[in-house]
């Protein structure tokens, strides 16, 4: 599966924001001029059309959560035939994805540290390993680092980064057991209000 492997701090010039997709130990403002788009007439900002402007967003989504067009596509597929809004139901299952409820357990300082701890098997779901990142999390699961994980250093250092990050109410985490429950369903005012899902739903139903 293909995967981008330039620069991540160019990836959040480009959106304007910060994707998360270093670790932050350092802030993004200390590390590039995040009000900056990348390329020689950064300071420039191009005046995108309607379609461009859904485009934009969809890209940063996409970004952010670390999804490849065909899987973000087949999620909004599958979005659309859940009941209820279909935007609140993509970013839904995007949020509770593996590899993101890992992360935002604050067991990993990225999402692609996230995806790289479960691909080596160093996570447990209800007690059971699993290797795949897209497994989707229900409410009541309870997510842990497999025992012989436990002492990898790059997972203690991620939980000492995670009090420096607004800890995500829907979890409940016990660091020095190293697992976590899924405890309530993620609410649309849960997250960022950078996000403009409705752009998402506008692109794809042309």
């Amino acid at each position: 599966m293909a995967k981008y492997l330039g620069p991540k701090l160019k990836l959040s010039r480009r959106e304007g924001l910060d994707l998360f997709l270093k670790s932050g130990v350092r802030s993004i403002e200390s590390k590039c001029k995040i009000d900056h788009s990348p390329g020689q007439h950064g300071l420039r900002k191009l005046r995108l059309s309607g379609y461009g402007t859904q485009l934009r967003e969809k890209q940063k989504i996409r970004r952010l959560y670390g999804i490849l067009e065909r899987q973000f596509h087949n999620y909004y597929k599958k979005a659309s035939k859940l009941k209820g809004n279909t935007g609140q139901n993509l970013l839904f299952l995007l949020e509770n994805r593996l590899d993101n409820i890992v992360y935002r357990m604050g067991f990993a300082s990225t999402r692609a540290e996230s995806r790289q701890l479960i691909n080596h098997k160093s996570v447990c779901v209800n007690n059971s390993t699993v290797s795949i990142p897209s497994y989707q999390v229900s409410v009541q699961d309870k997510i842990s680092i497999c025992e012989r994980s436990k002492k990898q250093l790059r997972i203690q250092a991620a939980m000492e980064l995670i009090k420096q990050r607004e800890q995500s109410s829907w979890l409940d985490v016990n660091y020095k057991t190293m697992e976590g429950t899924f405890i309530r369903p993620i609410e649309r005012h849960d997250l960022s209000s950078d996000i403009n899902e409705h752009l998402i739903v506008e692109l794809y139903s042309k």
